[in-house]
């Protein structure tokens, strides 16, 4: 008797390739607002990141935006870091298990809200974004 396949849950990379395909799809008036994004992903976020955040559980936070607004930037600025959307695979996975959510719809949603939520744009402009995006 055969053994059947072993099913491996997505790796870093699949999620990358789901975040870059959701930022290529973005609509232009949220687009506008990010140049040259990073994707980054990692198993869950370090203690230094929840503390920062307020966050006592890292499955809590799915993603996080880490950058400078376009509109805060100046040539004058000192050499610095790219704007980086930091991705938490396991946190997203058990999301996706616990909702049965397309992973797809799942990381688009994530970015979609960690730019959006840098950015300042409110729960009602996200989900016309998102909306937009169903389209």
């Amino acid at each position: 008797m055969s053994r059947p396949p072993a099913i491996l849950p997505p790796s870093e990379a699949d999620i990358v390739a789901l975040a870059e395909r959701a930022l290529a799809a973005i609509p232009p008036r949220l687009a506008r607002h990010v140049s040259d994004v990073g994707i980054m992903v990692e198993d869950m976020p370090d203690e230094a990141t929840l503390a920062e955040m307020e966050i006592e559980s890292g499955w809590d936070l799915t993603g996080l935006y880490r950058g400078t607004p376009l509109n805060r930037r100046s040539i004058e600025d000192i050499a610095r870091l790219p704007d980086t959307i930091l991705l938490y695979r396991l946190p997203i996975l058990l999301e996706w298990l616990e909702t049965g959510e397309e992973l797809g719809h799942l990381v688009r949603s994530v970015v979609v809200h960690e730019i959006a939520h840098h950015f300042g744009f409110s729960d009602a402009e996200i989900a016309a974004i998102e909306a937009e995006m169903e389209d």
